[in-house]
């Protein structure tokens, strides 16, 4: 007797208006018991064809089967209902409740039990997969790790034996994922079936049983994870021969182009978020950023380029070597920066929100830099579109037009805008936050070889990276943020992916146990002040 898939899809498809079709007659299985990765480039519908599943979407054609039943899913209460859970990357806790109070949020109380009977309940989930949970402790005192870990316990405290994981991994460190890892072994090893969907070609091969692969929203087929590789899934995914070899070109020379000293900041509650951050940039090198959310990375870029304010005795110095011109940052705004002729280019974290005006089409954000410049009382628009033409051919921007609101474009797509428009200001300091997050693997290779000609003209770059295997690959020096503090900085090129995480996670109790990079590194006075520190256990703080 054959064996009965736990989820069949079968001719799905889905439109948003009348030209978009995100999914096209998709039809695949996933097995009771495996652990399937779903793959596809950025616009590929993966998302949608999950969301479908747990019940946030209804397909416009095709039927889905649970446990070989045909399945009407309208809401997520529908899917819990047929056993089908979604932990999204974005997790759905409240932040004041505990975690016995997220678990039992939505359910009534025949449902769930009362505390009690939750935390016995949750105890035996924990023992049973391995997890580690603390059912009084509240989520703004959790890290990324036990948020995540708390709303897969939250779905299996539904019942749920079919689980999707959107991009699990995306913010935690080697050692958490190998943890995830393990728990979603055990959970395989009990029946349960898994979907994961994430862009790490190198986990999906270390994870998965078996791997489908999405094409502009079309099914192009299942593979068995031990008989394929990084390269064949991503000419798979592309359709076409793909050159996977991150670049980092020699260091042909180096020339200081910033150093930031004593570096402190507070956000809008006062709680420390920088702690007398020092290091040098210089030109003609990419120097990482690596941390776990939340470590200061945001805040750090953001008083480079003026948008954060900082504390008395920070120091962020810009080197012009042409002029032998020195320039003090701390304390102008981004339009003062700008008038002192140093010419920071920024990709920040929030594509939308803060890089670029989603309503604009590429002309209209292409201006966003330049509609200051020149004598006329009238806006040079013909220069703006130029430059959109030219990133939209250069970079291979697919869009319906340059007048095309950017919001309608893909994630890649937009990325693509963003950082064309930054490079196009020839900048000598170019900061990039989660430059290639949520991207598939094309673009991001896209990414990082615009940032590569970058170094090679002398450009300081400054990357902020969640994905260690890149960052090892990429960058020349990486600098390690731990609790907003300097745990140190090592070699891009010797550095393991072990022990960049540990620094990650682990505040050095001297400068001896930090790793460190080369004697020469060493003897930049602001390096020495950010490794040689001794360095305090400091009270954790919550989350906002």
């Amino acid at each position: 007797m054959q064996n009965i898939p736990a989820i069949r899809f079968e001719n799905i498809t889905k439109r948003f208006g009348n030209k978009v079709v995100a999914n096209k007659h998709v039809t695949m299985d996933i097995q009771k018991g495996e652990i399937m990765a779903l793959l596809g480039e950025n616009g590929s519908g993966k998302t949608t064809l999950m969301n479908m599943l747990s019940g946030i979407y209804r397909q416009d054609e095709g039927v889905i089967y649970i446990n070989g039943e045909e399945a009407h899913i309208n809401s997520p209460r529908d899917a819990y209902d047929l056993g089908v859970g979604m932990i999204h990357q974005h997790f759905k806790l409240v932040d004041v409740f505990t975690a016995i109070e997220n678990i039992a949020l939505g359910m009534d109380k025949k449902e769930s039990g009362g505390t009690k009977e939750i935390t016995e309940k949750v105890k035996a989930i924990c023992d049973k997969y391995g997890f580690d949970v603390d059912p009084k402790k509240k989520v703004y005192n959790m890290t990324v790790s036990e948020k995540q870990t708390l709303e897969i316990v939250k779905t299996l405290f539904r019942g749920a034996n079919m689980l999707i994981l959107d991009e699990p991994t995306a913010v935690l460190t080697p050692q958490e994922t190998d943890k995830l890892f393990a728990v979603m072994r055990n959970m395989k090893a009990d029946g349960k079936s898994i979907i994961i969907i994430t862009h790490k070609l190198n986990e999906v091969l270390a994870i998965s049983d078996r791997v489908a692969i999405l094409r502009k929203g079309e099914y192009i087929g299942t593979v068995l994870t031990a008989e394929a590789s990084v390269q064949s899934l991503t000419d798979m995914m592309v359709g076409e021969k793909v050159e996977l070899d991150i670049e980092r070109p020699d260091l042909e020379y180096k020339e200081k182009k910033l150093s930031v000293s004593h570096l402190s900041c507070r956000d809008k509650y006062g709680v420390t978020v920088l702690d007398d951050v020092s290091f040098d940039a210089y030109g003609g090198e990419i120097l990482g950023i690596a941390g776990i959310s939340g470590s200061g990375q945001k805040q750090l870029l953001e008083a480079i380029a003026g948008l954060q304010k900082t504390e008395k005795g920070s120091s962020i110095i810009y080197y012009d070597n042409s002029n032998h011109v020195e320039t003090e940052l701390t304390g102008l705004s981004v339009s003062e920066i700008k008038k002192m002729g140093v010419t920071l280019a920024f990709v920040p974290e929030d594509r939308l929100g803060m890089g670029l005006v989603g309503s604009m089409g590429m002309t209209g954000n292409m201006m966003l830099r330049s509609y200051k410049m020149g004598h006329s009382p009238f806006t040079d628009r013909n220069t703006p579109r130029d430059l959109a033409v030219k990133v939209k051919d250069e970079l291979e921007v697919v869009t319906p037009g340059i007048a095309t609101p950017v919001r309608k474009l893909s994630g890649g797509n937009v990325q693509k805008v963003l950082v064309g428009r930054e490079i196009a200001l020839e900048p000598s300091v170019m900061m990039a936050a989660y430059a290639v997050r949520g991207l598939d693997i094309n673009t991001s290779y896209t990414i990082y070889r615009l940032l590569n000609d970058q170094k090679k003209k002398g450009t300081a770059v400054i990357y902020v990276g969640e994905d260690l295997d890149v960052l090892l690959a990429l960058c020349d020096r990486i600098l390690v943020l731990c609790d907003g503090k300097v745990n140190g900085i090592v070699d891009g090129r010797t550095a393991t992916k072990e022990e960049v995480g540990l620094m990650m996670t682990h505040l050095a109790d001297d400068a001896s146990a930090v790793p460190h990079e080369s004697a020469q590194e060493q003897s930049d006075a602001s390096v020495q002040d950010a490794q040689a520190e001794t360095i305090q256990e400091t009270k954790e703080e919550g989350e906002k």
